[in-house]
Formats: structure tokens, C-alpha cells, sequence
């Protein structure tokens, strides 16, 4: 098993493209889709402010710990197999979902939307990335990020008009139809593979599952509790040790999860570093961005999800394109140049945005920012994708999937952290004083990836599908 495809299908890029796109769509939709939802689900379900959390932070912790699992179980069993089980299992929770008599049960469902899709997404971009040679996996990789990161984007927008259309539960409807006709399609059109690894790390897979559980868990609950309270402080330790025994593990295991040695290779250390504070950026800033319309500038929920359009259609736009070009010029200009977009449209949004702020003055921010996600996103992913062999794509899309989802969770506590130092809800005039400092925080942590991105290869990564770089290929197994 060699990382080629298995099936007697013929290969059908195009078809692979449309329907790992339909599968990012939905589980990128699911992570902002429900916010807008809440006060609905608040009122007929009788659920109280800690349930409410729970409906949001229970398919991103979920999300955010099975990512390295489901590259793994692809590589062993099959891509396609785990991607149709992850796509499967996440269209019956999503009827599970809408067909909730109780918060608990709604809150339940939402868990197992997270594992499916915490084990679809990484195996999806595996497939993808086999699916299409190098030099046109930047393009894949374009038109795949346009679609992700325009979901994350358009859910308070879906959200709006679901709910207040429809009903919320039609929020999670949405998905059944959607979902069923992928999933077959995916069986009857795409064509399998199987990674290099004859053998599952079940210590390593365990040991990166629990630290990384202690860490989102830590993350999600810090903006309630407080960073010092017990419970945050010792998942937080907690998720650091287990990380910690991973790394040590890995480094003797005779058949790594993370083989240590990719992180020689400079392409995959910084694409992973950059996804980590792009992504802080982005999913912090839009919680926050879509709060300071609704609670600062007086809009409802489905006026702020359109306000954010001016950020959303540049991603459907530019991500292609991007993409396209990061082929023929190398992923660096393309996270360099969009992460400093992004610094700047966040940090200008921060400077100009007020209680009676025209919408027309925050356009060109918004723009910027989404400008910025569109360039950087594929760019990151197809990096870490072209810096290792072929046959470890998995592993890699792991690893970047697990980066990204941890960087998020994070970015929704910290800047909501610094909202809470500097505002608060009492007042709008207060709200905006309290989402200025989370801009700029943003803001920050978009600069902090750019830095980084400076040291990413400054050449298009050589074709893994040829030998890889003497050392990686030379190093031990274990790392």
C-alpha cells in the first residue's frame, strides 16, 4: 500500500473536487451556522446559557481531537472507506440534530457531528491531493479553501435565514439531503486508496487524542471560568503532558502516527505553525465580528451575516486563483502576502468601526481580510501536502487539519479574553471598546503567521510522487 489508488474507477479529478467540496461545505457550515440559532434553540428547548455553549463547543472539540485519528484509520483501511464512514455518520447526526426533543440530546448529536467530521475532513484532502498532480494541486487546493473558508463565513448568513424562514431545525436538515447524495456519489465515483503504514500507532494515536481533548477543552471553558480556574489549569497541564508523552513516544515507536522526522522539512513546519495563528485569526475574528454588528451596530442576526458577505465572496473569488498561482510560484508570497491582508483589514476594522460606523467604512477592511484567508488558506495546505512523500499525505493532512482546528478554538478564547478585559455587553458603546482589542488581537496573530511564513520555502515544492529529500528518507522510522 503504497499511497495509489486500489479501485478499478477511473480517475475522476473533477468529480473528486465537487464532492470533497460538498463535504468541506458542510462541516465548515456547522462550525458558525448554529450561533445565529441560539436564542431559538434557548427558548423551545428550555436550554440554559452553559447548553447553549455546549451546542457550539462540542463539535469543535470533537472536531478539533479526531483529526489525527482520521488521517490514520484512512491510511490503514482505506480513504475512501473512512471518508463515506465520516460523510455517512455525519448526515444521521445531522437528522439526529434536528429531530432533538432536548437539549441533551441536541448537544449529543452535535458531538457526533464533530467525530464524523473531525474523520472525514483530513482523509477528503488526502484524496483530493491524490486525485491531482502537484502542479495542479494548488488550483484543488484553491477552489477546496474558497468553498471551507466561505462556509465558516456565510453560517450567521445561513443561520439568519434558516432560522427565521424556516426553523432552526431546518439548520441541520440542510445537511441530510446534501449528505446522501455525496456519499453515493462518492462510492460510485471515486477511487480508493490506502496510505503507506501497514500498521496503526494505537499509543501515539491515544496519547495525541487526550492531549489534544485537554487543551481545546481547556480552551473552550477559559472564557467562562477564567484562565486560572482548576479545571482549565489542569486540562491545560493535563493536554501539555500528554503532548509531551506523544512527542517521546513518537520519537521510538516503529510505526509513528506523526513521523517527527517531516518536521525537518521546513515547508511542513511552517505551513503547520502558519495555519495554527491564520486560523486563530480567522474564527476568532469572525465570532467576534459577527457579535460587533449585532450587539455594537444595532444589526440583527441576519443583517450581520450580510454585512460579513463583503468578507465571504472575496474568498469565493481569490481562493482559486490563488491557488492557481501558488502552482507556478511557490506557497510563500501567497501566506505571506495574505496573512499581512489579513493583519491589516483587521486592524484597520479595529481603528474605524463605532457605534454609528457606515457600513461603507468597513467594507474595504472586511475585504482585506477576506482577500488575506483566500490567499493563505489553500497555500498552507497545499504546502504541508507537497513536503511530504506521496504515500503520507495523510499525515500530513492530519497534522495541517489539527492545527487549523486547534488554532480556532483558541482564537474564539483569547479574543474573547481580551473582549471581556476591555468591554463588555452593558453598553454598545462598551461592546465596541471590548471588540476593537479582539481586532486588534486578530490582527496580531495574523502578523505572527505572516513572520513565520517568511522562512516557508521560497521555490513550488518539488513532486513528491519522485523520491523525498535525502532526509527524510534517511531518517529513522521512529523519528
Amino acid at each position: 500500500m503504497n499511497g495509489v489508488s486500489t479501485s478499478t474507477h477511473p480517475f475522476r479529478p473533477g468529480w473528486t473536487l465537487a464532492l470533497v467540496s460538498v463535504a468541506a461545505f458542510l462541516t465548515s457550515l456547522d462550525v458558525m451556522v448554529v450561533v445565529t440559532a441560539l436564542p431559538t434553540i434557548q427558548e423551545e428547548l428550555n436550554a440554559s446559557l452553559a447548553d447553549l455553549e455546549w451546542t457550539v463547543n462540542a463539535y469543535n472539540l470533537a472536531f478539533a481531537c479526531l483529526m489525527l485519528i482520521g488521517s490514520a484509520l484512512g491510511d490503514r483501511f482505506g480513504r475512501l472507506k473512512i471518508y463515506v464512514l465520516g460523510l455517512s455518520v455525519f448526515t444521521l447526526a445531522s437528522g439526529m440534530a434536528a429531530l432533538a426533543p432536548s437539549v441533551e440530546v441536541l448537544i449529543l448529536a452535535r458531538v457526533l457531528q464533530g467525530i464524523a467530521a473531525g474523520v472525514a475532513i483530513p482523509v477528503s484532502l488526502t484524496l483530493l491531493g491524490d486525485a491531482y498532480p502537484p502542479h495542479k494541486r494548488g488550483r484543488a487546493m484553491g477552489i477546496w479553501g474558497s468553498v471551507s473558508g466561505a462556509a465558516v463565513a456565510a453560517g450567521p448568513v445561513a443561520g439568519g435565514l434558516i432560522t427565521e424562514g424556516l426553523s432552526w431545525q431546518w439548520i441541520f436538515w440542510l445537511n441530510v439531503p446534501l449528505g446522501v447524495a455525496a456519499t453515493i456519489l462518492a462510492v460510485a465515483l471515486m477511487r480508493e486508496s490506502f496510505g503507506a503504514r501497514s500498521k496503526m500507532d494505537i499509543v501515539g494515536l491515544g496519547l495525541a487524542s487526550l492531549g489534544l481533548f485537554g487543551l481545546v477543552w481547556a480552551a473552550v471553558r477559559a472564557p467562562g471560568l477564567g484562565w486560572g480556574h482548576v479545571e482549565v489549569v489542569v486540562m491545560a497541564l493535563g493536554g501539555v503532558a500528554m503532548m509531551v508523552g506523544f512527542v517521546s513516544w513518537e520519537r521510538q515507536a516503529e510505526h509513528p502516527v506523526l513521523p517527527l522526522r517531516y518536521f525537518r522539512a521546513r515547508g511542513f513546519t511552517i505551513s503547520n505553525a502558519s495555519a495554527f495563528f491564520m486560523h486563530f485569526s480567522l474564527i476568532g475574528s469572525l465570532f467576534i465580528i459577527s457579535q460587533m454588528f449585532q450587539i455594537g451596530m444595532g444589526a440583527n442576526a441576519l443583517e450581520a451575516g450580510l454585512r460579513i458577505l463583503a468578507w465571504t465572496a472575496m474568498v469565493l473569488v481569490v481562493a482559486p486563483i490563488a491557488g492557481r498561482f501558488s502552482d507556478r510560484f511557490g506557497a510563500r508570497p501567497f501566506i505571506v502576502g495574505g496573512l499581512a491582508l489579513m493583519a491589516a483589514g483587521l486592524t484597520w476594522l479595529g481603528a474605524v468601526v463605532g457605534t454609528d460606523t457606515g457600513y461603507l467604512i468597513l467594507l474595504a477592511p472586511l475585504a482585506f481580510g477576506g482577500i488575506g484567508i483566500a490567499m493563505s488558506l489553500p497555500s498552507t495546505i497545499n504546502l504541508a501536502l507537497s513536503s511530504v512523500p506521496m504515500e503520507d499525505m495523510g499525515v500530513a493532512s492530519g497534522a495541517n487539519n489539527a492545527m487549523r482546528e486547534l488554532g480556532g478554538v483558541f482564537g474564539v478564547a483569547f479574543l474573547g479574553a481580551m473582549f471581556a478585559a476591555n468591554g463588555g455587553y452593558a453598553t454598545p458603546a462598551a461592546a465596541i471598546d471590548g471588540f476593537q482589542a479582539a481586532l486588534y488581537l486578530g490582527g496580531a496573530m495574523a502578523l505572527v503567521g505572516m513572520v513565520i511564513a517568511l522562512f516557508a520555502p521560497g521555490r513550488p515544492p518539488a513532486d513528491v510522487s519522485a523520491p523525498a529529500a535525502p532526509e527524510l528518507k534517511g531518517a529513522k522510522t521512529g523519528g
